[in-house]
Parts: structure tokens; C-alpha cells; sequence
């Protein structure tokens, strides 16, 4: 019999007999899920049984009131009761009620946890021992039933290292949750003094493996700032096994794609001082650890401990006096592999393989610049058309288009030759080695002023080329910031020097910029004030900030403050909790360039974060503020914060694209683009396309820019949307009357989506899931071309290749291949464009007059014979004056006639043959077009192959010969060991660069052989 109502079960609460009252609180605890309207009106009666010591079920009448209190919704006193049930409390129980209450439990216990974390020895934050014994049963459970990852979840909300550790070692494949482990706490974990502690028991755990995992070792010391650590592990390596010589290039490729130049300089510091003989090409990038300081940073006591550590002072010095010839073979093979091992950290390496893999398969359709040259006619789309050139041809070295529109190029006036100017570093990004020799024409000669214009542009170039790669170039750019007299050639070369010098931290080249900043001139500031955050980038630099943000309140200028506002947020790359402080005093100044400023610094500070705090400050102030930029900086800040997560970003801005205020729907169109840059995701797409037609010209701008950025390396069978996006480019570009700002939007779309021949993608971060410094700080000074159009080429830093090449121990691109598992119409280049055809022109038939006709007639009865047998063979001889002459003429062409006709006759009778063997064939594959062929379910790459991020989840490497040292899925550049040594190799060519060749390079003709000369 079904109940109908609790009443009956409560009356029984009122009865003395504990067993009675007992056998009441049984039964409500099974129908309380029904009747909890009802029951909750006595729930006072249960409360009272529960807070009577002397009551013995009192767990039981604590569990009904946690379930009373959960359906009425107050689930804090739902949980305090939980607590006190016990074990009656069954976390195993799969009800929602159980469910919610542990998960407000884990929620409850992290908070204290944290606030325990953080209080440190200062203040004694209490746990709840019940509380702490829900969360252990929970864990427990988690344990015995395999559920390893939800484990280690709750371990690292809980901040329970034991557990976290535990969790690992008990799993059935430790490697696996090693992975997973460190995965989540780079990208999920806030708190950076707690991330490293997380990091420093992964990297333990690493070491500890039945084969120590060096690869992701050294990944987690990148996060801990260790270079030293790292240092001994490829010591280590080069002096093993040549499998652990290969390990450690792998690795070195993996640092130089994930570290910073001051990082990497340390590393080469210390492995060059272990080596036999001092070693040539020393990188002037960095001054090393343990001379005078790169710049006066404040450090906490952990930061200068690991300082310390990292100094490799106990090392001694090489030996200069030994030659290489006075080694032994054992000493000589580790210097070759230092040499080698040292090339691939210096970056020259790396960037030589992907400048050859970019000129391989540049894939730019030129007609499409051709086409969009010829739409233009005002100067704003020429610098558009310029910047989407350099995008498009990114990296290839060739500028085949600048060359065949010179006198197009040559309009280019003041800023906008700058512009042009600085496009060709975007061009031969990575070109390091002839570097001069191609920016010969625009840099500053001893011999006499040329245009400012260009040679400001031609500095910034170099910089651009070599761009967090800046060795010696460091040295050229400063002298040249030093030497020039004119404010264009001092911005380009400040801009330069501060790309060349990304991350170095050096004083010098610091002071310098903080000199020109001083000048108090407008051009000149806002390059010097970028430039020192790019130096300085990621630092904390506080003397620097210092500088920075007083200048900033002392100026009148407006470029300045706007330059600065970029420097003091790049100081603050990636520091976490640690740029508080600064955001806060940013935030609330009166000036809304440094208000802005804050934004850039919530943006940089917490870049890939995810972090709730920052968005929700972020969210506040884009609603909030009373300056339209400073909005709009908010909101495009929001893109940086979730580039991990890009699928949660559509949701968090889907209300701001609709916002009433155009600078905040431009900022949502923007952080999109950011967030979701090469991802092709559907709901960001959906929310930029209404944008493609908002009345607001800036906005439609925005929307096509950041639509190509996420449709950068999308196919039309991966996302259908890429050809309506296309279409709509071309559209506006050639609409006369539209306006000039979306054009320029457009134009800059088509360059970002076949940026780099075709063979680039936007990522903001590594294939290893670290935060690309270089790629976020392209990014956010190319969002800057809302106030200053030669920074777009700064978007040129963010372009990563998609490449899968295979290298051998020697450093070389053998002949490899890959099968892809997918059809090759999926990841196939967009096909190119077909030239428009002429259409013939039809011949009009000539009207004759009778009057013509007539006198025609006349003219042909007056003519004898011979003039008639002259006039049919009027088409083949000419006529002339002297009939005589005619005579001879007309018999060698008789004779000429009749051997052609034989010749045409002999010819006609081959053609016929060939023709006719043509026709059957041509029938035989008409019979074959007519049934379908069937396209392959595969496609092979040859090395080194562009594999987009989609396609490399279908690829395996073919080749018997070549085994990967780390699985082909990751892509970019893998080391692969040959198992059949001593074979010959089959070594892919290597293609020459494009550009201006140096004169002597040609080889000079040789000389006559000896002749005697006479006269006849």
C-alpha cells in the first residue's frame, strides 16, 4: 500500500520510546525524497533529536534533517548535518543529494585548505576533522575503484600532495597520469607558488620511472625556472649512448620552442663551461649568470635562492690553451655534440628547418593580391594591401609580388614607406644569415642621408627577422638606436631593437631605450616605451615598472602613454597573483590610457589562466567604465585569458557582441579571435558573422580580422564556412562604395587566412601545452593597430608553422613519409584562383555598299588574264613593281608550292594515324570518367610535410627505417632513429632562399682560351 502522507510517520516522533522515534526517522529517511514539503514543517522535532546528546540515533536524525535542508535549497546546513550523520553519510551512494553534498563539501574544504595554504604560520586556520574525513572517504573511494584522474582533481583543488602522489603511483599506467597530471597542473593551477611545488614532485615522480621521462622532466623545470637542472640533464645526455645524444636534441628543440631567450642563454652558460675547448659563436644574447645583473629586479627569497642555485660557478672554465686537434676521439665526439646540441638551443637550427619547410610549400595564390591591388585607390588599402602581402608570404623569403609592382610599391609615402619598408622582415622572418644583405638598400649609410622613412622601417625589419632570436643583431640594433637623428629612424630602430632583444633583460640595451623614453619626443617614446616592455617581458622588473608608470603620469604626450601602457602589462607576462598590486593602482588611475594599461596587464599576467578572478574583473569594468577604449580593452582582454578553454569563450561574450556600445562589440569580436585563433570553432563563428553586417564600419573590421583568425589552416570540408568568409573578403574589397575601414578589415583577413604560403597557424601556445611568449606578445601589440598600422606586423610572431618534419641524428630532413588517415581532399590547400578568361571578339561582318560593289566590278573587267592568275595566289607572294621580277618570283613559288603540298600530305597522313589512335583512346577513358572514381580513405606526405593540427591525430609515420623518438601525433620537429646504420641516406634537397643575392656570389665566367687575332 502506497502512502499518501508522512503525517502518520511524524506523529510517531512525539512518542518516548527511543525505538519508536527510531523506527519514525528510518522510515522518513526512505520517503523523504516524496514528502519533504511535509516533513520540513517538523523539522524543528528532527533538529531537536539530533542536539539530545543522550538521544541514541542521533546520526540517523541528522542525516533526514541534511536531506530536509537539501531539498528546501539551503545547502550550507544541509552539509553541517551531512557532517554529523558519520558514517551514515554513504559517498558511495550514486543519489543526487550525495552528489551535491560532497561536491559542496570538496568546495567548502579547498576554501579552507587555501586560506590555510596561504595564512601560512601567521594564522591558524582550523579544519574540520568531519569534514576532512568525508573528503578522505571520498578519496578512498576514488582510489579502490580506479577513478585515479578525479583523484588527483580533487588532491589538487584540496592542494593534498599526498594524495596527488599517491594517486599517481597507484594507477595502472603511471606514465599516462604522469602526462595527464602535468598537463593540468600547467594549465589549470592559479597559484604559482603552489604550481611549482606540484611541479617539483612531477618532476621526481619523472625521474623515478623504470626509464626516466627527460622530455617532460624538462618541460616541468621550463615552468620552475630551472635551468641549471636542465643543463645537467643534457650533459648528461650528449655524453650517453647515441639514442641518448638524440633525446637530448629532442629535448633542445622542445626548449628553444618553449623558453625564453634569458632562460635558454643560462642553459648554453652552463653547458659551454663544461666543455673541452671554448667553443665559437658565442651568443651575445644575455649577460651570464654571475656577472653584474641584467637588470635590477626585486626578488623574493625563493626567487634568489633558485638564483643562486642555478649559477654554474663550481664549474670550471674551459681550457683555451687546448686545440681541438689535441683531444682525444671521446672528447671529440662530445664537443660535436655540444656544437650541435648548442645550435639547436641557440634557435639557428630550428629556424632554418622551418624557413626551408616554409619555401617548400608555399602554396600563396598571387592572384588574389593582384585582384585586390587593382581594387584599391586610396593610401589606407595600399598599406593594407602591403601588410596582407608580408602576412601572406610570412616566412617564404619571397617577394616576387613587391618586385613586380615596384612603381605600385613606389607610392608609398612617409609612414606608409615605413610600413612597406618593415613588411619585408615579415617576408624574410628567420632569413637571419644574409639578414644585412637583404636590408642593405633601406639601413642608414655612412655615405649620406637617404629617406628616414625607409631606414626606420629597414631596423624594424631586422628586428622582426630576428625576433626572440636576436644574438648579434642585439649589438647592430643598439648601435644604430645610439647613432640616428631623425624620430623615424630612432621608432624603427627602438621597435627593432626591442624584438631582437625579447626577454634578455639586458641593462644595457634597457638603459638605452629608457634614454630615448626621456627625450620627451612623441614618435620616439612610443616605440622606446614598447620596446622596454619587450625587453623586459616577464621579469617583474620592479625598478623598471618603477620607471615605466611615473614617466607615464609625468607626460603630456599621448603615443607615449600609449606605448608605455603595452610596456608595464609585457613586464608583467605571465607572474599570476604577483601583478595584483600593480592592476589595482593601474585600475583605479584617473588616466584612462593607464586604465587600459591594467586591462593589457590583467591580459598578460594571467594569459591562458582561465582565472574566474580576471574575467570577472575584466566583465566589470567592460560594462562599467566610463572610456570606450578602456571597455574595449577589457573585453579583448578576456580572449587572452581563455585561449586554453576556447570553447568556453563564445559564452562568455556572447552578450557583449550584442552590446549596445560598438567598441565593446569590436572587443567581443576580438577575443574571439584570440581565444579561438586557428580553431575553426562553430559557436565563435556564429557569434563574429551578424558582426560581418553591423551598421559600425570598426566593428565590421574587427568582426572580418578576428573571423580569419579562427578560420587560419580551416579547410571547406573541416569547416564549410571558410568559402562564405572568403567570398565576403573579395566582396568588400571590390564594393566601391563601401567604406574604407572594413576594407582595410578585409584586406588584412585575407592575408592572416593564407598567412605563411598557406602553412601557418595562430597558436598562443606550444605543443606542449606551454604558454608561447612570443606568439601572446605578437598578439597583443597587433591589436594595437587600432592606433598605429605598422604595428600589424607584429601578428607575425604568432604565426607558428604547421610542419611534421622528420630529422635524422645528423640534424638533416631524410626522405620520410607519412600516411595521413584521411582522405586528402580533408586537409587539402584551398584550390588557387582562375584568371578571368577574354572572351574573343566576335568578327563583324564588313557592310558593302552597292556603289562599291560596282566600282569593283569595273576595276576586274579592265584586268587581263595574267592579272587574274596573279591575284589567286595574291595570299603568298608579294607583289611588285618590276613584272620581270614577278615573273621569277611567281616560278620559285610554284616550286615551293608543290613540296609543301607533298609535305602536308605526308603530314596529314601521320596526323591522321595519331589522331585516330588518340580517338580510341580518348573513348576508352570517356567509358572509364563515366563511373565515379572513388577518392582514397588515406593520403601519404612526403618530409617535410604540412600537417594541420586537425590531421596530425591521423598520422603515423610509414618508413621501416625511421623510428620517432616521440609519437608523430604531437607534430612539429621530431628526432627519429635509424635502425639500419651504415646505409646510405636519402637526404632532402635543400632549396635556396629568395630575396636579392649578393653580387659575388655568382660565379665569375672564365677567361677566353688563347686565340691569335688576324685581320681578313
Amino acid at each position: 500500500m502506497n502512502l499518501t502522507s508522512a503525517a502518520g510517520v511524524l506523529a510517531m516522533l512525539d512518542e518516548k520510546d527511543p525505538q519508536l522515534k527510531c523506527f519514525a526517522l528510518n522510515k522518513l529517511n526512505s520517503i523523504v525524497g516524496d514528502f519533504w514539503p511535509e516533513i520540513s514543517d517538523a523539522v524543528d522535532k528532527i533538529e531537536m533529536l539530533y542536539e539530545d546528546e543522550t538521544f541514541p540515533h542521533r546520526e540517523l536524525s541528522a542525516l533526514v534533517t541534511s536531506k530536509v535542508y537539501y531539498h528546501l535549497g539551503a545547502y550550507e546546513i544541509s552539509l553541517t548535518y551531512a557532517l554529523g550523520a558519520g558514517n551514515l553519510f554513504d559517498v558511495n551512494s550514486p543519489t543526487e543529494y550525495v552528489e551535491t553534498t560532497i561536491s559542496k563539501c570538496i568546495d567548502h574544504y579547498t576554501k579552507l585548505c587555501i586560506a590555510q595554504a596561504e595564512a601560512g604560520e601567521k594564522q591558524d586556520v582550523k579544519l574540520d576533522s568531519r569534514l576532512e574525513d568525508v573528503v578522505n572517504r571520498k578519496i578512498r573511494s576514488c582510489l579502490e575503484n580506479g577513478n585515479f584522474k578525479q583523484a588527483v582533481g580533487i588532491a589538487l583543488e584540496t592542494r593534498r600532495i599526498d594524495v596527488f602522489e599517491e594517486a599517481i603511483m597507484k594507477s595502472d599506467d603511471v606514465a599516462g597520469m604522469l602526462l595527464y597530471a602535468s598537463k593540468v597542473c600547467m594549465s589549470l593551477i592559479q597559484n604559482r607558488q603552489f604550481r611549482n611545488k606540484m611541479l617539483r614532485v612531477l618532476v621526481r615522480l619523472y625521474l623515478h620511472l623504470d626509464i626516466p621521462d627527460y622530455i617532460n622532466v624538462c618541460q616541468c623545470l621550463i615552468f620552475l625556472d630551472d635551468a641549471s637542472a636542465v643543463a645537467e640533464i643534457l650533459e648528461k645526455l650528449i655524453k650517453g649512448t647515441e639514442d641518448q645524444t638524440l633525446m637530448a636534441y629532442q629535448i633542445g628543440f622542445d626548449l628553444y620552442e618553449s623558453a625564453t631567450q634569458q632562460y635558454l642563454s643560462r642553459v648554453m652558460y652552463a653547458l659551454r663551461a663544461v666543455s673541452p675547448i671554448p667553443l665559437p659563436n658565442a651568443p651575445a644574447v644575455v649577460q651570464p649568470p654571475g656577472s653584474a645583473p641584467a637588470a635590477p629586479v626585486s626578488k623574493d627569497a625563493e626567487s634568489q635562492a633558485s638564483e643562486e642555485q642555478e649559477k654554474p660557478a663550481s664549474v670550471p672554465p674551459p681550457d683555451t690553451s687546448t686545440k681541438y686537434s689535441d683531444l682525444s676521439e671521446e672528447e671529440k665526439k662530445h664537443v660535436d655534440r655540444l656544437t650541435k646540441l648548442l645550435g639547436i638551443l641557440g634557435g639557428e637550427t630550428s629556424i632554418a628547418i622551418h624557413l626551408q619547410f616554409l619555401i617548400r610549400n608555399n602554396h600563396t595564390d598571387m592572384l588574389i593580391l593582384k585582384n585586390t591591388k587593382d581594387a584599391v585607390r586610396n593610401s589606407v588599402c595600399h598599406t593594407a594591401t602591403v601588410i596582407c602581402n608580408s602576412f601572406m608570404y610570412c616566412g617564404t623569403t619571397s617577394d616576387q609580388f613587391l618586385r613586380d609592382n615596384l612603381e605600385w610599391l613606389a607610392r608609398a609615402t612617409n609612414w606608409a614607406r615605413f610600413t612597406a619598408t618593415a613588411s619585408l622582415g615579415v617576408i624574410h622572418r628567420g632569413h637571419e644569415k644574409e639578414a644585412l644583405h637583404l636590408m642593405s638598400t633601406y639601413l642608414p649609410k655612412d655615405t649620406g642621408p637617404g629617406s628616414a622613412y625607409s631606414e626606420g622601417g629597414g631596423l624594424y625589419a631586422l628586428g622582426l627577422i630576428h625576433a626572440n632570436h636576436g644574438g648579434t643583431m642585439i649589438d647592430y640594433l643598439l648601435n644604430q638606436v645610439k647613432e640616428a637623428t631623425t624620430e623615424m629612424v630612432r621608432h624603427g630602430a627602438g621597435l627593432g631593437l626591442g624584438l631582437a632583444a625579447m626577454g634578455t633583460a639586458r641593462q644595457d640595451v634597457y638603459e638605452q631605450l629608457k634614454f630615448n623614453l626621456y627625450q620627451d619626443d612623441a614618435v620616439t617614446g612610443e616605440a622606446a616605451g614598447i620596446a622596454m616592455g619587450l625587453v623586459m617581458v616577464g621579469t617583474k622588473s620592479a625598478q623598471a615598472i618603477e620607471d615605466m608608470v611615473a614617466y607615464a603620469q609625468e607626460t603630456q604626450h599621448e603615443k607615449i602613454l600609449r606605448g608605455l601602457a603595452i610596456g608595464i602589462a609585457l613586464c608583467m607576462y605571465g607572474r599570476l597573483e604577483e601583478a595584483d598590486t600593480l592592476i589595482e593602482s593601474l585600475s583605479r588611475d584617473k588616466d584612462p590610457i593607464l586604465r587600459r594599461s591594467g586591462m593589457y596587464t590583467i591580459a598578460m599576467a594571467y594569459c591562458g589562466s582561465g582565472s574566474n578572478q580576471a574575467i570577472r574583473k575584466l566583465l566589470h569594468v567592460a560594462v562599467s567604465d566610463v572610456n570606450d577604449d578602456v571597455r574595449r580593452a577589457a573585453v579583448e582582454a578576456i580572449g587572452f585569458i581563455l585561449f586554453r578553454t576556447p570553447e568556453q569563450c563564445p559564452s562568455v561574450v556572447s552578450l557583449l557582441s550584442e552590446s549596445y556600445n560598438p567598441h565593446v562589440r569590436y572587443g567581443a569580436a576580438m577575443a574571439l579571435g584570440v581565444a579561438c585563433a586557428g580553431t575553426g570553432n562553430k559557436e565563435a563563428v556564429a557569434l563574429i558573422e551578424p558582426m560581418t553586417n553591423d551598421p559600425v564600419n570598426y566593428v565590421r573590421q574587427g568582426a572580418m580580422i578576428a573571423s580569419a583568425l579562427i578560420l587560419v589552416q580551416q579547410t571547406e570540408a573541416m569547416c564549410p564556412k571558410v568559402k562564405t568568409f572568403r567570398e565576403l573578403y573579395t566582396k568588400v574589397i571590390n564594393d566601391k562604395h563601401d567604406d574604407v575601414i572594413a576594407k582595410f578589415g578585409a584586406i588584412l583577413a585575407q592575408g592572416i587566412i593564407d598567412a605563411g604560403g598557406r602553412n601557418v597557424t595562430i597558436s598562443l601556445q606550444t605543443r606542449n601545452g606551454h604558454t608561447h611568449m612570443e606568439s601572446v606578445v605578437g598578439m597583443l601589440v597587433f591589436t594595437q593597430f587600432w592606433f598605429w598600422y605598422p604595428l600589424s606586423h607584429f601578428l607575425s610572431l604568432a604565426f607558428t608553422p604547421t610542419a611534421m618534419i622528420a630529422l635524422n641524428a645528423e640534424l638533416q630532413m631524410p626522405k620520410v613519409e607519412f600516411k595521413s588517415s584521411a582522405k586528402s581532399s580533408m586537409f587539402a590547400y584551398p584550390p588557387l584562383l582562375e584568371p578571368p578568361k577574354e572572351k574573343e571578339k566576335e568578327k563583324v561582318s564588313t557592310a558593302v555598299l552597292s556603289i562599291t560593289a560596282k566600282a569593283k566590278a569595273r576595276s576586274k573587267s579592265k584586268k587581263g588574264d595574267k592579272d587574274d592568275e596573279k591575284m589567286e595566289v595574291d595570299e603568298v607572294e608579294k607583289k611588285d613593281e618590276d613584272s620581270e621580277k614577278g615573273k621569277e618570283e611567281k616560278t620559285k613559288e610554284e616550286k615551293t608550292k608543290e613540296e609543301t603540298t607533298k609535305d602536308e600530305k605526308t603530314k596529314e597522313e601521320t596526323e591522321k594515324d595519331s589522331k585516330d589512335s588518340k580517338d580510341s583512346k580518348d573513348s576508352k577513358d570517356s567509358k572509364d570518367s563515366k563511373e565515379p572514381k572513388e577518392e582514397a580513405n588515406h593520403s601519404v606526405l612526403q618530409n617535410p610535410a604540412r600537417a594541420l593540427p586537425a590531421q596530425l591525430k591521423v598520422l603515423s609515420c610509414m618508413s621501416g627505417r625511421y623510428h620517432p623518438l616521440k609519437p608523430v601525433t604531437t607534430g612539429g620537429i621530431i628526432l627519429c632513429k635509424d635502425q639500419t646504420k651504415g646505409e646510405p641516406e636519402e637526404i632532402v634537397e635543400t632549396l635556396p632562399t629568395g630575396g636579392p643575392k649578393a653580387e659575388d656570389e655568382e660565379p665569375e665566367p672564365p677567361p677566353p682560351e688563347p686565340f691569335q687575332y688576324t685581320e681578313d
